[in-house]
């Protein structure tokens, strides 16, 4: 059964990190373009960052460039996302996805296999 399954969300104050996790089961994540969403209350969901499996460049919104990473563990067939600079406007639910090809979108229609996200609160 192909699942994702998000972990590492909750609160933290402005200015602090949280290190999210991706674990892919019944598929090889490496062999897939993933990339993590986020959505927050009475927003639509957003791409936050995307990692290409053929070349490994990676992308990202404008809004994160410079506080956030994105990596793969292939070892336990996790993508991790780094933030770090937490501000209170990344609070959201951020879910990630498989890419239905091999390049990167901003669009969620362009995903499929979802994970059932992880909350983080940024929040003094």
């Amino acid at each position: 059964q192909v699942q994702l399954v998000e972990s590492g969300g909750g609160l933290v104050r402005p200015g602090g990190s949280l290190r999210l996790s991706c674990a892919a089961s019944g598929f090889r994540s490496d062999y897939y373009t993933i990339a993590w969403f986020r959505q927050a209350p009475g927003k639509q969901r957003e791409a936050v960052v995307c990692i290409n499996n053929v070349n490994g460049i990676t992308y990202y919104a404008d809004s994160v460039k410079g506080r956030f990473t994105i990596s793969r563990d292939n070892a336990k067939n996790t993508v991790h996302l780094m933030m770090s600079g937490l501000e209170p406007e990344d609070t959201a639910v951020y879910t990630c996805a498989v890419a239905n090809n091999y390049y990167c979108s901003n669009y969620p229609s362009d995903f499929r296999t979802w994970g059932q996200g992880t909350q983080v609160t940024v929040s003094s």
